[in-house]
Order: C-alpha cells, then structure tokens, then sequence
C-alpha cells in the first residue's frame, strides 16, 4: 500500500518536534561543555545525553563549534535579559541590584548559564558574533554606571574601570552560589554585593541596607 501523504496539518507538529530536539541538544551540550570543557566533550557524548542519534545533532548545527557558540549567546541573551527590563528610571543602585538580584537566582537555579558565559576556558571557540554579544552585556553594565556617574552616584572615573571593579566583585558571588558554597540570602552574599556597590559609590551616595530585595518595579525604591 502506498502510504497517504502528510497533511499540511502535520507541518506545526513536526516544527515543534524540531525544536524540542534542538532545545534537547542545546541542554545537553550546555551541561556538558561546562562539566568536560569543549575538547573533552564529544558529539556522541552530546547525542547520548539529548538521547538523539549522533546524525541528529548535525541537522541542527553544522559543527560542534557552532553549537556551542549558539549556546553561548543563547546564555549571554539570558544574563542580558534583566539589565533591559530594569527601570532606566531608577536610581544606578537600584538598576545594579535589580541585574544582581536576577543573576544570583540564576546561579542558583541554572548555575551552567553563568558558568558558561562568565568563564574563561571558551575564549579561544567563540566566533565573533559571540564576542559581540558578550562586549554588549558588558557595555550594557558600563551604561548603566556611566548613568549613575552622570547622576553624581558613581566616583569619578572612567565607567568602563568601575564596570570592571563591580562584575569582579559580583562574579565571586555568582561563582559561590553556583558551587552551592553560598546561598542567595546568606550573608557572604549579601557583603559581598554591599562592598561591589560600596567601591564604586561616591561618599554622598547612601549604602544600601544590608539586604539584597528588588527596588519596587514604579519607584525604583528599595523597600
């Protein structure tokens, strides 16, 4: 017998299909880039983990290489996210907590996201589309404290040194909770995001409480 052909109706199905398996991959090479680093993990070890044949893998991307670039930006699109939905309105501090407080739950919840985007070890695989977006997200946080700067709450200096001094500071933090060394609400956490803001204030910008809450979405005032 001759099999009836596919219905149009079919074409949806098979696209969300597509890209579960791409979603699968994607996971699977995350975790496994940043458990074995890009030499040590493998394409059959990737299919095993996504539970795909290895064939799979290269009807979603045409190299490893480019597999794990696609996963990295789609992380550095993550990080991203809340340095654009918080408020150009309020306060520097308010903005740079409001990033924090997004990026230490990610380090809790997906630690792999900030391993991936804030190590080193990849340097040499990204292509230059992943470099761009990886120069944007900081260039994002050097905004926002020139901002701050412009508002008097930042030291003199250039913006792009206190950027610097602030993500150091905060990525021991996001290091230790991803290790599950700290946890969110410890206080380590909570210092060490007090003495990021601290190095980079100007003595009239007041210190923050000594609690790490979200500044509320209309004043961007921390309650």
């Amino acid at each position: 017998m001759t099999p009836a052909p596919s219905s149009a109706g079919d074409a949806p199905a098979r696209r969300r299909s597509a890209r579960q398996t791409r979603d699968r991959l994607a996971r699977a090479a995350l975790e496994l880039f940043t458990a074995r680093g890009f030499h040590g993990t493998t394409t059959p070890l990737i299919a095993a983990r996504a539970g795909v044949a290895e064939g799979t893998i290269y009807r979603h991307f045409p190299s490893k290489e480019e597999l794990l670039n696609e996963v990295f930006r789609a992380a550095v699109r993550a990080m991203a996210e809340p340095l654009k939905d918080a408020n150009p309105d309020w306060p520097c501090r308010a903005r740079l907590d409001f990033v924090a407080d997004r990026w230490v739950a990610t380090a809790k919840h997906d630690p792999n996201l900030v391993r991936l985007v804030f190590s080193q070890t990849f340097a040499d695989v990204l292509d230059e589309r992943s470099r761009t977006a990886l120069r944007d997200l900081r260039g994002q946080i050097e905004q926002t404290i020139a901002a701050g700067k412009s508002a008097g709450a930042v030291r003199r200096g250039g913006a792009d040194l206190w950027a610097d001094v602030w993500l150091r500071l905060m990525l021991l933090v996001l290091e230790r909770v991803a290790a599950g060394v700290w946890q969110p609400a410890d206080s380590a956490t909570t210092q060490v995001r007090q003495a990021a803001w601290d190095a980079i204030r100007t003595e009239a910008s007041p210190a923050a409480p000594d609690a790490a809450v979200n500044p509320d979405p209309a004043t961007g005032e921390r309650s």
